[in-house]
């Protein structure tokens, strides 16, 4: 199925350092896709909007700000409940080699914005608050005449943006194939664990066992360290990859829930429909019903 995804081509040239297209518009046409720039997406006026981003699916309010770092990432915004007719979509395509080790952005001050771009591969939606922090700066974008104080703008809207609060990330690790990093070995040898072995079922013990800790002590000490308690990880981390097989293979709903370590098909549904906001069915058919090959 992933040749349902369009690669897209932007129209950045080689010496470019930024394309940005600022529209008015009545609906959102272009279909699902991904691309090897990165992508700051603003949206106004845009309340009932669907906006996908890996195995992230959620209607958007009036307005909306999101990055994606990801050349792997499937996205769109489609037209969903929206019936506004000045709909308007602020688009900035860029790209910085942000790993190099002789990259700028690993030089001290930069370092908030290599986190965010880190960050970001799984995509990340931004706060009413950064937003407005932000928006005098992108509204003015398109219209600066000097090339060099737009970088400098746009440079500094992605040093706000690294600063703000709220920040929250979109897809699931497993469906945008992003590794997770931690702070704590015992935590990074607790999910290299669980990402071998989630299609079986893992116990507590077993893992509180692999890291020396006593069941009670590990569940707290998981819950602290990762945001979210070791149940919820699991199942997140199941879906995910679920998802990830119903966008790429066509394999049928109990082969993908047996396959990624769900006990019965019911569980599977409630537990997708909780997570993602839709029976599995229904993000299959929601991920290609108005996409097709451009």
């Amino acid at each position: 199925m992933d040749d349902r995804v369009l690669r897209e081509l932007p129209p950045l040239l080689e010496n470019d350092f930024m394309y940005v297209a600022d529209r008015r518009k009545k609906e959102f046409t272009y279909p699902i896709h991904k691309h090897e720039v990165f992508e700051l997406n603003y949206v106004e006026n845009g309340e009932g909007v669907l906006r996908i981003v890996g195995d992230s699916s959620e209607t958007i309010g009036n307005r909306e700000l999101v990055l994606i770092t990801s050349p792997d990432l499937e996205h769109v915004w489609s037209q969903g409940t929206c019936n506004s007719d000045e709909i308007r979509e602020i688009t900035i395509q860029f790209f910085f080699n942000f790993n190099s080790s002789d990259s700028i952005f690993s030089r001290t001050p930069m370092l908030p914005i290599k986190h965010l771009f880190e960050k970001a591969r799984k995509g990340v939606a931004f706060t009413p608050e950064a937003i407005e922090e932000v928006y005098p700066l992108l509204n003015s974008l398109s219209t600066k005449k000097d090339k060099f104080y737009s970088v400098i703008d746009f440079l500094t809207i992605l040093y706000k943006l690294s600063l703000a609060d709220g920040t929250r990330e979109l897809a699931t690790s497993s469906f945008a194939k992003v590794d997770v990093d931690s702070d704590s070995r015992r935590i990074l040898k607790v999910k290299d664990y669980i990402s071998k072995h989630f299609t079986h079922e893992i116990r507590l013990a077993e893992l509180a066992d692999l890291v020396g800790m006593s069941p009670t002590s590990f569940s707290r000490f998981f819950k602290l360290r990762s945001g979210k308690t070791l149940s919820d990880y699991i199942v997140e981390m199941r879906l995910g990859v679920a998802a990830r097989q119903l966008v790429d293979t066509t394999n049928s709903i109990s082969e993908i829930c047996y396959g990624c370590g769900f006990n019965t098909l019911s569980n599977f549904n409630r537990l997708f429909r909780k997570y993602k906001g839709c029976s599995p069915t229904e993000f299959r058919e929601k991920y290609f019903k108005t996409k097709v090959i451009v």
